[in-house]
């Protein structure tokens, strides 16, 4: 462990001196991946610092114990016993504070939210899902804003499309991505039977220019009329905007705003998301994180959490944790299911180190 400690610092003080350099706060891309590492590692400086004093402690008092100083013994005793006591509350802090980090946690996310198996059904779920996010962001300190929305009859969404921004929105959601399967006695129905409908949500992180690089020939970029709501301006200015990105035949419409600009820069944002995404899925195929296993098909067998209206539960299927007060949860108050994911997170990732 003292080494890894001293790896660390080490690392720590020579990002400091290349992070003044002013070569490196000329290269962007470079810059940003130094101040994204220096900020890990600046989270446990102090607890790094304070395990290596505490085995230089533990040595010095070693050193003197073999020396024979009996004027010294005593002291070098104490010494040792309180270094070896700091050492060990030190080490089980750092086995969880030197866990590989996401280096998307402290990102803003893209969410998209559509309704899936269960129709008009579905598309309520889905709306009233949305409303729980947002009120689970405002609780806490997230900033929320839509960037596209396709409304459905009564009142549901059959997709929506928000941005999180704020201190770790994405450690906060991410556990939000997957099927979400709702149990209730719709408002239609006569009989009282209970019917089942699903809605898929993905979380993405947000990608920045310097993350995703895209070429202006990569894309094809197609103005068209907007549609619905939107006042004079609908279907009398070619204001939406459709992005295909060529390279990999990802499209993205975006008419929202009745600026072309503003549709542009949020079609943008959204398809340099879920270009990362894609990437990033790439990269981690073997360990089987792919995003089409996190948005599923949309289909009722497919779930990573149930919401039985019936019974009062949410169950988590990935920790398999019953939750009550389901209509609590749905004004929000989800800190208590995520804080237990990311318990069970943390857990499985100390039993792999």
């Amino acid at each position: 462990m003292i080494e890894k400690v001293r790896k660390l610092l080490a690392e720590f003080r020579g990002i400091e001196e290349q992070l003044a350099s002013p070569e490196n706060v000329a290269d962007q891309k470079k810059f940003r991946e130094l101040s994204i590492r220096y900020s890990q590692i600046n989270q446990d400086v102090e607890l790094l610092r304070a395990f290596e004093s505490a085995w230089q402690n533990r040595a010095e008092a070693e050193e003197i114990l073999q020396s024979g100083d009996k004027e010294m013994k005593e002291i070098a005793e104490e010494q040792k016993i309180l270094a070896e006591k700091q050492l060990a509350e030190f080490e089980a802090k750092l086995k969880i504070a030197l866990l590989p980090k996401d280096k998307n946690e402290g990102k803003s996310v893209i969410v998209e939210v559509r309704a899936g198996t269960g129709g008009e059904e579905a598309a309520l779920f889905a709306a009233e899902l949305t409303r729980a996010y947002f009120r689970f962001a405002e609780t806490e300190n997230l900033r929320t804003e839509i960037i596209s929305r396709s409304e459905a009859e009564a009142g549901g969404v059959k997709e929506i499309v928000f941005r999180v921004e704020g201190s770790c929105a994405y450690a906060k959601f991410k556990f939000e991505a997957g099927t979400h399967r709702v149990q209730r006695i719709p408002a239609t129905e006569s009989k009282g039977r209970i019917h089942t409908s699903a809605v898929t949500v993905a979380v993405l992180p947000e990608a920045e220019e310097v993350d995703v690089e895209i070429r202006p020939d990569e894309l094809r970029i197609d103005t068209f009329c907007s549609s619905g709501p939107g006042g004079q301006s609908v279907n009398t200015t070619y204001s939406a905007i459709r992005i295909t990105h060529l390279p990999t035949g990802l499209i993205v419409s975006q008419q929202d705003e009745k600026s072309q600009i503003k549709n542009k820069a949020k079609a943008m944002q959204v398809l340099r998301s879920r270009l990362l995404a894609r990437y990033e899925e790439e990269a981690a195929r073997e360990r089987g994180e792919l995003r089409s296993g996190m948005i599923g098909s949309g289909d009722r067998s497919e779930k990573i959490r149930t919401y039985n209206f019936p019974q009062d539960r949410v169950t988590d299927h990935r920790i398999g944790q019953n939750f009550s007060n389901l209509p609590k949860i749905m004004e929000g108050h989800l800190a208590e299911i995520v804080a237990q994911l990311a318990e069970a997170e943390l857990a499985e990732k100390l039993k792999i180190e």
